[in-house]
């Protein structure tokens, strides 16, 4: 029978099958070393222990050049770029090591470094120094968190301010280059999967009594569409977000500018805000002459604000305001 690339939903329905048949293998791993070595360094080695199992389904299956069972429930085989044959070796290892170890080493280094710029002392502290204790010399994390912590090291502090938002951007950026390859997945039928993609890993089909495989293509590219659609609609969001999120902080360093201490010591006989009874700070004049801080005077606007639409009451002659009473 005549071979031919496999569809969307095939490609789907293997990857769902593989997934859980690896969670099953997950499961079983970490009941037994949770058994053997204790609560407490089960939850130290948890995501390595998962690692692990995942390494051992594929080196199974595809390193050994089987198919793996969720491959074999659906029918499909690998091919490399030709399609004339099964992949090497070397392609084989590569899509193993895209697919499981590549996305840990990312996660941990990604941890490491955003806990070093920010100065995590206390998330060290609650989760970090457990693993400290777990940790030897041959732990994987231990290198990866000392060697982030010599390139920060180097790093001034306004270099480690302005790398902040950079650590913020790549972690966002994983996520949605992950809804896009889904989303030309969809179109194409190609490659489910970045690793394989990587790899040149694709798939065949025995070509059977099927009929139905240009309406399921038509529709997972209706899919793919509405899916590129919602993904520039989710980075338009996103941008939206890190804007207010810079603009939060740069208010957040003025506002601490703003301290009393700091006005009151350049200027023991500044005059006083009427609000807060303290040394104005940054004087702000409102259309009545009076002089106010800049933070209570909006504070008590925005006050002034809620208050009049909380209790504001419409009746048969005009509209009664306690707000405007209190004022």
């Amino acid at each position: 029978m005549p071979l031919t690339p496999a569809n969307q939903a095939q490609l789907i329905r293997s990857s769902q099958k593989d997934e859980y048949y690896r969670s099953v293998l997950r499961n079983s791993t970490n009941e037994a070393c949770q058994t053997v070595a204790g609560s407490k360094h089960w939850l130290d080695w948890r995501r390595e222990i998962e690692l692990l199992s995942d390494l051992a389904y594929y080196g199974l299956t595809t390193l050994l050049g089987y198919q793996t069972l969720g491959e074999e429930y659906v029918g499909i085989v690998q091919v490399d770029p030709t399609k004339r044959q099964i992949p090497s070796r070397g392609r084989r290892c590569l899509f193993v090591l895209c697919h499981s170890f590549i996305p840990y080493i990312l996660e941990k280094v990604l941890v490491c470094l955003e806990n070093e710029l920010e100065g995590g002392q206390e998330m060290h502290g609650s989760v970090g120094s457990r693993r400290q204790v777990a940790s030897g010399w041959w732990s994987l994390e231990r290198w990866l968190r000392r060697g982030v912590q010599l390139a920060v090291g180097l790093l001034t502090e306004q270099q480690r301010r302005e790398c902040q938002p950079a650590v913020f951007v790549i972690q966002q950026s994983v996520a949605l280059l992950h809804r896009l390859h889904v989303a030309l997945f969809y179109i194409s039928s190609s490659f489910y999967d970045m690793s394989k993609r990587a790899a040149g890993i694709s798939y065949l089909r025995v070509m059977g009594p099927n009929g139905d495989d240009s309406t399921i293509r038509r529709s997972y590219r209706l899919l793919g569409t509405i899916s590129f659609l919602q993904l520039l609609v989710t980075v338009c969001l996103q941008l939206n977000n890190f804007r207010q999120r810079q603009r939060a902080r740069e208010e957040w360093k003025l506002y601490r500018n703003l301290s009393p201490q700091h006005t009151a010591s350049s200027s023991p006989t500044a005059p006083r805000c009427i609000l807060c009874l303290e040394a104005r700070r940054h004087s702000t004049c409102t259309p009545c002459g009076h002089l106010f801080c800049w933070e209570c005077i909006t504070e008590w606007c925005n006050t002034k604000v809620r208050l009049t639409a909380i209790f504001t009451l419409p009746t048969n002659s005009k509209k009664f305001s306690m707000a405007e009473k209190l004022l």
